[in-house]
């Protein structure tokens, strides 16, 4: 019976062999098949995981490599009756007359009551390694009691710098985004029509010094949120690529990149290749408050011991309703009499009950604990408080 069922099993499975039975090969080929798809799926998880770092571009930049503030006094003119009153504002006035002066055209003798022109302050941002030649953005925001800047054109205004010197020169068409109706009964204002931008409204005039980049035998990378942790992981990364050691975290918000052999005469190579190295920056536990407008802005890495919550407060909601008794119709002696109607409603918190937030709690469950007791932020800004008040709280409460 043995002999026989084996016979029989041979026989029926003999002639699948050849369609289903995998050979030597074909099994090595599953083999990488599968290794591959598992590797590929290795790789999805990393790059998932890889979200959590940054490049160092995103968290610092190098000291050196700056914007500058451009500021200026111009005139905007051709406005359409909505620009300074001249009786007013005595310095458009004085502005308009100096611009004339300086054209050849005295009207010292004549009355202008104009009010097409406002005075007003450009300001600009020079980028770093700016060119002679480049333009730059400019903003344009009224000084006087002009109504609006809308249709305006900003004459020939330089702009200085912190050193008194000048840089770029101004001029061109205003865009407003704002604007203003007003008709006998109602006036509608909307956004700021005082305020303006030219898109490349500035020439660079004068460049900034900057061929002592050429000469650097070192650089600095500054920390936009200086922190201990981010600045060594910043130093371990740079010195992990170059292959030296190369980078030492100074201080907190300062890394110092000594200039390696390969690298000599090259600080633009240098810089990119540091910019592009990613790290997982480090922050501390923080909770932000502010005051003004209610908006609580809590770390991830806030954690909270043991504590117990309760919140309730005494509401007396008082409404008058009086209502108008008039007499019957056709009625002697009657009198219209205002009786009133005054309804009373007391909440003193009853329905609340006493929550506990365990230790060790994770962002994602101390805001649903809170969210669980049905209170807003501005109760939830007097909870945080006094949970730090407790020393329950590992975490620095900023209030704006």
């Amino acid at each position: 019976m043995t002999s026989g069922f084996v016979t029989a099993r041979r026989a029926t499975a003999a002639p699948l062999m050849p369609r289903f039975a995998p050979s030597l090969a074909s099994m090595t080929d599953r083999v990488w098949f599968i290794g591959i798809h598992v590797l590929m799926f290795a790789l999805l998880l990393t790059a998932g995981t890889a979200h959590a770092t940054s490049r160092v571009k995103d968290i610092a930049g190098f000291e050196g490599v700056r914007e500058n503030v451009l500021v200026g006094y111009g005139l905007v003119v051709g406005l359409n009756k909505t620009g300074d009153d001249l009786k007013k504002i005595g310095a458009t006035k004085q502005s308009l007359l100096g611009m004339l002066e300086r054209m050849g055209i005295n009207t010292r003798d004549d009355r202008l009551e104009t009010d097409n022109v406002a005075a007003v302050v450009v300001t600009a941002i020079l980028p770093p390694f700016a060119r002679q030649g480049s333009r730059v953005d400019v903003q344009v925001s009224s000084l006087g009691n002009a109504k609006s800047l809308q249709g305006g054109s900003l004459a020939v205004t330089p702009l200085m710098g912190a050193d008194g010197e000048v840089y770029v020169v101004a001029q061109g068409q205003v865009q407003v985004g704002g604007f203003t109706a007003q008709g006998a009964g109602a006036t509608i204002t909307r956004g700021v029509p005082t305020a303006g931008r030219i898109p490349n409204g500035a020439i660079v005039e004068r460049e900034i010094d900057d061929k002592i980049w050429t000469q650097k035998s070192s650089i600095n990378v500054a920390l936009r949120n200086p922190d201990f942790t981010t600045a060594r992981r910043i130093s371990d990364a740079v010195n992990a690529f170059l292959g030296t050691t190369a980078a030492i975290a100074t201080d907190p918000g300062t890394v110092l990149v000594t200039m390696p052999e390969g690298y000599k005469g090259s600080v633009v190579d240098l810089m990119t290749n540091v910019e592009q190295l990613r790290i997982e920056p480090d922050q501390p536990a923080k909770v932000i408050i502010d005051e003004n407008t209610g908006i609580i802005v809590i770390g991830d890495d806030v954690r909270i011991s043991t504590v117990a919550i309760a919140q309730g407060n005494l509401t007396i909601k008082v409404t008058e309703t009086p209502q108008v008794s008039q007499p019957a119709p056709f009625s002697e002696g009657g009198e219209t009499v205002v009786v009133p109607r005054t309804e009373i409603e007391v909440d003193d918190g009853s329905d609340k009950r006493l929550g506990i937030v365990n230790s060790g709690v994770s962002l994602q469950e101390l805001v649903n604990g809170l969210n669980a007791l049905g209170i807003g932020p501005r109760d939830m800004i007097s909870i945080l408080q006094a949970i730090k008040a407790s020393g329950a709280l590992q975490a620095e409460i900023e209030v704006m």
